[in-house]
Formats: C-alpha cells, sequence, structure tokens
C-alpha cells in the first residue's frame, strides 16, 4: 500500500474517539458510531466522556457518521466498541459481533480489520474472522485480513495518552504487521511492539488488567484483617512503601470497563480449555464484595437509621463514567441497612445514572442540609479541597465522616465530628 490507507474507527466511546481524532492527524479518517445521538453530539464539539476537549474535536478533520455506507472501500477497519459482561458474568461479544456484521457489510477486498476490544485468546480469529466471512462473502486471509492491538486507555488519563503509550500490534500476516507498525507507530511517540501472534496480544491485554485486580484483592484482604485489629491500611501502606519493591497498590471499590470486568473474560477461557482458574476468581470475589463490606462498617458506626450523604457514584476520580461503579453496591447496601441515602456528584450525568442505577445524582451541594455521615467514595479533585466549613455545613455535631480512599488523612477534621476510614 503505497497511498495513506483510508482508516475507519468502529465505536467513537472512551477508546474510539480519543484514537480517531489522533489517527486523523496523520491519515484519512472516519469516525463511526451506531449512536446517532453520539454523532450529533461530537458534531456539536461535545464529548461527554470528557477526553477530547471541544477545541481539539472541532479543529480535527475526523469525519463522523452513523451510517454505516460512510464506511464502505476504507482499507483498514479498527473496532474499538465494549466488551461488557452478562449478569452472571459471562463475557457478552454482542457489541463485537454487532461491529463485525457493520464492518462485514462495508468492506472490500484487500481490508485488514484490526480489533482493540478487550477479548481472551483465540475470539479475534476464531469469531470474529468467521463472521466477518460470513456477512461479506470474503475469505479470511486471502480477501481481508485481521489485526489485534489492545486498548490501554485510562479515563481521565492526560499523561498516558493513545499518543504517548507502547502500542501492541499484532497481524495476520508479516506484511498486516507492517502495516500496522506504519499506521500506530505514526500516531504514537511511545512507539510499538510487534507481539508474536494475534493470540499472544490478546492474552497480554487481558492479564494486564486481572494482574491489577488480583494485587487491588490482596490490598482488600488484608484492608479486612487489618479492620479487625484496629489499625488503619493506609497507616500501613506508608510504612511498606518505603521498600524499593514493594507494589504500592491502595484499597477499595473497583468497578470500571476494564479491571472489574477482563478477568472474567480470561476466567471464562480458563474454563472453556478445562481449567479452574483459582486466584482469579477469588479476587474477583474479594473486589465485589468490598462494596457491601464498607457498607456493613459505616453502619456499625452509627446508631439506627441515618441520613447520609455518598460523595461520589462514577467509577474513579474525575471522570464521568459509570460504567460497573462499585459505590452503586455501597449505597443499595446502605438502603438495605436502613439508612436514608444521598447521593452527589459533580461529574456524573444524572441522566445517565437514573437509567442505569435507577438512581438521583445531585449535582450540587447548596442547600442539601446537613447528614448524620458523610461518605468519601470517590475522591473527586472538589472533594479534595473541602474546608473545615464544608464539613460543618454537611455533617452535624456528632456525626460520622467515612473516608473511604483516605483523601482526607492528614486533615482536621472540626471537632465533634468522627472519622471512619479503612
Amino acid at each position: 500500500m503505497t497511498k495513506p490507507p483510508r482508516i475507519a474507527i468502529i465505536g467513537l466511546g472512551y477508546v474510539g474517539l480519543p484514537l480517531a481524532v489522533a489517527i486523523a492527524r496523520h491519515f484519512p479518517a472516519i469516525g463511526f458510531d451506531i449512536s446517532t445521538g453520539r454523532i450529533a453530539e461530537l458534531h456539536q464539539g461535545f464529548d461527554r466522556t470528557g477526553e477530547v476537549e471541544a477545541a481539539k474535536l472541532r479543529s480535527s478533520p475526523i469525519r463522523l457518521s452513523a451510517d454505516v455506507a460512510d464506511i464502505a472501500g476504507c482499507d483498514i477497519y479498527i473496532v474499538t466498541v465494549p466488551t461488557p459482561v452478562t449478569d452472571d458474568n459471562k463475557p457478552d461479544l454482542g457489541p463485537v459481533m454487532g461491529a463485525c456484521r457493520s464492518v462485514g457489510a462495508a468492506m472490500h477486498k484487500g481490508a485488514v480489520v484490526v480489533f482493540e476490544s478487550t477479548v481472551y485468546p483465540g475470539v479475534t480469529e476464531d469469531l470474529c474472522g468467521p463472521e466477518l466471512e460470513r456477512i461479506s462473502g470474503l475469505v479470511c486471509g486471502t480477501d481481508f485480513f485481521l489485526g489485534y492491538s489492545p486498548e490501554r486507555i485510562n479515563p481521565g488519563d492526560r499523561e498516558h495518552t493513545v499518543e504517548r503509550i507502547t502500542k501492541v500490534i499484532s497481524g495476520q500476516t508479516p506484511e498486516v504487521l507492517d502495516l500496522l507498525e506504519r499506521v500506530y507507530g505514526g500516531v504514537t511517540s511511545g512507539g510499538v511492539f510487534r507481539a508474536a501472534s494475534i493470540r499472544a496480544a490478546e492474552a497480554a491485554k487481558v492479564i494486564e488488567n486481572a494482574q491489577r485486580d488480583i494485587n487491588i484483592a490482596f490490598i482488600n484482604e488484608i484492608t479486612m484483617i487489618f479492620q479487625r485489629l484496629g489499625i488503619s491500611v493506609y497507616d500501613v501502606l506508608d510504612a511498606s512503601a518505603t521498600k524499593w519493591n514493594f507494589l504500592n497498590f491502595k484499597p477499595g471499590l473497583v468497578g470500571g470497563h476494564c479491571i472489574g470486568v477482563d478477568p472474567f473474560y480470561l476466567a471464562e477461557c480458563a474454563k472453556d480449555n478445562g481449567l479452574h482458574p483459582e486466584i482469579i476468581l477469588a479476587g474477583r470475589r474479594i473486589n465485589d464484595g468490598m462494596g457491601p463490606y464498607i457498607a456493613g462498617r459505616i453502619s456499625e458506626q452509627l446508631t439506627g437509621p441515618s441520613r447520609i450523604l455518598m460523595l461520589g457514584i462514577t467509577f474513579k476520580e474525575n471522570v464521568p463514567d459509570l460504567r460497573n461503579s462499585k459505590v452503586v453496591d455501597v449505597i443499595r447496601a446502605l438502603r438495605g441497612f436502613g439508612h436514608d441515602v444521598v447521593v452527589h456528584d459533580p461529574h456524573a450525568d444524572p441522566a445517565e445514572a437514573a437509567h442505569e442505577y435507577d438512581e438521583t445524582v445531585l449535582p450540587t451541594l447548596d442547600g442539601i442540609g446537613t447528614f448524620d455521615c458523610l461518605v468519601g467514595a470517590v475522591p473527586h479533585s472538589v472533594y479534595l479541597g473541602f474546608s473545615a466549613e464544608t464539613f460543618e455545613a454537611l455533617v452535624r455535631p456528632g456525626g460520622l465522616v467515612a473516608d473511604v480512599k483516605g483523601m482526607w488523612r492528614g486533615f482536621d477534621l472540626p471537632q465533634g465530628l468522627r472519622l471512619w476510614r479503612l
């Protein structure tokens, strides 16, 4: 391929949109999403994920469309759709298969289809390839080719962006691998790593997040142990972190679209191949149980049904992402104990919270009164900046401040307020 390849990015969420904007600076590119509402917002320069600034989006040469006819005849298709799990924690490949059908209907002979969505080893070649063949009538490996380059987007992270990270690439043939090195190598200053195979690249992605999940599960488990001993895990971690090779993971609620989901993909793959994954599923059980555990510990500090203010509902700080938020588990468990819980989050979309969790989220703290308990669940910057006057305005005298994330460590609360933390 001597001329610049025409590239279509399929799925314009947290992963696809930043990638599409980055690619469009170097290659002819079109961003495709099945949501007409999403495309309309992007045309107005508004990215509800907060990953791409309005000025950057408006100045981008990227073409945006919800019409599959507009992606016909592209040279490269990059699929960046979500890979969630079902209610029983089984991999849900529906979005990926849907993307395959859209691409299969649009692609011509010679196309390369690259998947960035997190999957277990074998999905790209054993499931996506045949579905593309079925829809397109073309032969995989002869008429079109496959690649895999795992996404590494961290929502809200302005340092490890797609233009700076090392990009793992893999291809069905050496020629495909060379093409992907040309494309991704032109986008990122972090360079590319040529994986040994598509399956190796798929496996690398799924263990990156599983590894973090297991490490956090260990910290969460020792947190429970130290709670029984009357020791704050944060005090322990401060001391342990002075050792040069200590892995300083923090306790808490493990949600989001990656760490709380990807281990189930690896576990399912293991079971399909006759192995029962002990450590992976143990880590998931511990982390999925942290919401009810935290709620129970907070409730123990209260006398009777209490009015509680929950600060934060997104899955991490300073982002609007509500996917798989484990703060919801804390809220529901506290209500199960008989408490009245009011939720505030300056970043969350109230309409999305209502749709996804049937939860009312207040965008402002003005005029909401005082509470028996304030729970710091997500360390948004605005909460880190609370003053003594803020606490006095929100928590009644003798009330409880529950600092789940250690965000107010070293801060002297107003006299009379009680503090609990992990």
